[in-house]
């Protein structure tokens, strides 16, 4: 019996050979739109990204309900996280062996899930009470937490995407 890691990669290669796969590669244009999308929706998630979790750790839109920069934000951020999801899942079809071996490119994956836990646990806990502390200078710790893990992780995330293209440890070969 094949283990994991041999059936992931046997999945990469399916996909690898799949006429949408290669159509999206070997386009002239494509690609490159699909990296810009990419890059433009991250901008957009990342940058509203930033301005709830600096609120959240008390350092900016102090002036700005955080439920309002919330109601305000967050679906124009989902907005942007969709463009990223779906143009980085396009970007990994197109070429999943270059993916496949790439340090970095896993680095990132985890660190997305490790941040969609942070998202999913705020918003499930201190996110419920926010009508308590939403004018608060200084916010619960829970709250500061979030933003703190929040920037930390979505940064991480940023910039070992941007090391994918330098991909100077090759774990597995492609």
């Amino acid at each position: 019996m094949p283990d994991a890691l041999t059936l992931l990669r046997q999945l990469f290669e399916y996909v690898a050979a799949l006429p949408s796969s290669v159509a999206i590669r070997e386009s002239e244009n494509l690609y490159s739109y699909l990296l810009v999308s990419h890059v433009t929706g991250m901008a957009l998630f990342a940058g509203l990204v930033l301005m709830m979790d600096l609120r959240l750790i008390g350092i900016g839109n102090m002036r700005t309900p955080f439920s309002e920069l919330q109601r305000r934000l967050f679906p124009v951020q989902m907005v942007g996280m969709v463009i990223t999801a779906v143009t980085g899942l396009l970007l990994v079809y197109a070429e999943p062996m270059r993916f496949f071996g790439n340090f970095p490119f896993w680095i990132k994956v985890v660190l997305m899930l490790l941040a969609s836990i942070n998202a999913f646990a705020f918003h499930h806990t201190t996110f419920l009470s926010t009508k308590t502390w939403d004018m608060d200078r200084v916010l619960p710790p829970g709250a500061r937490l979030a933003g703190v893990v929040g920037l930390v992780l979505w940064a991480a995330v940023v910039v070992s995407g941007r090391l994918i293209a330098y991909n100077w440890f090759q774990i597995m070969a492609p």
